[in-house]
């Protein structure tokens, strides 16, 4: 090898070594390993078609004694679908829900009767008042700790984890709307999370429900979907 190739082999390798030992963090790829996931669950908006068919991420409530399954559910007439009973949702300023840190809402927490927390969704009108969702390390509504939100994908790309942080604000009013609820329990038809998730692409599909405890909407259910692509977050170098 010829002195002009070691050195230009040699400063190839102090540029691999500075990269590598640097602080700066890594940009995120989408996908990533199986085990717990940490970074953001990115959001692909809700639509629904002229045929009926839907895609994407959604909101629908269950009146009290329904089902998750089958209703009967809550008619928003804001919604944008045909069927009224599904609520698009949209990505937020931080693209989706975010796992391992809180997405807390912000204070005030209302701008005027519509919920100010934008980060995870876009405020969504239910009923013509918007509702806002955030993760907080104390519900607002129980005033119990919650756990930042945690997801955990199996080998067979199965999900599972904790949501109990989620939260709603509506019309001045707080509702947890975690998976399970803040302390762990599982009241009514709250279930999950569950889901899919291809660890190659970082495809996912995330689901829960929370049944509402006390207040105007006292045994409702709130059924979510989220639908996009993971992102593990950024590590250092």
């Amino acid at each position: 090898m010829t002195t002009s190739r070691r050195l230009a082999s040699l400063a190839a390798s102090l540029l691999f070594v500075a990269a590598c030992s640097g602080g700066e963090p890594t940009a995120p790829e989408p996908g990533g390993t199986t085990g717990e996931l940490t970074g953001t669950f990115g959001i692909v908006a809700g639509t629904c078609a002229a045929d009926g068919t839907r895609s994407g991420s959604f909101f629908r409530m269950v009146q009290p004694g329904g089902t998750v399954a089958d209703g009967p559910f809550v008619a928003n007439a804001d919604s944008s679908c045909a069927d009224k009973t599904w609520s698009p949702l949209a990505p937020g300023t931080d693209g989706g829900l975010v796992t391992g840190a809180y997405q807390s809402q912000p204070e005030p927490a209302f701008a005027g009767s519509d919920g100010a927390a934008g980060a995870i969704v876009t405020p969504t009108s239910f009923f013509a008042v918007k509702f806002a969702v955030a993760t907080n390390d104390t519900d607002p509504q129980t005033g119990k700790l919650a756990p930042t939100p945690t997801i955990v994908a199996a080998e067979d790309g199965s999900l599972s984890g904790d949501l109990s942080a989620v939260g709603v604000a509506w019309n001045q009013q707080h509702f947890n709307q975690g998976a399970p609820k803040p302390g762990g329990e599982e009241a009514g038809l709250t279930s999950g999370p569950t889901g899919t998730y291809d660890a190659d692409t970082g495809a996912y599909t995330l689901e829960w429900a929370s049944q509402i405890v006390g207040g105007p909407f006292n045994n409702f259910t709130g059924v979510w979907r989220l639908e996009g692509t993971f992102a593990p977050a950024a590590q250092e170098g």
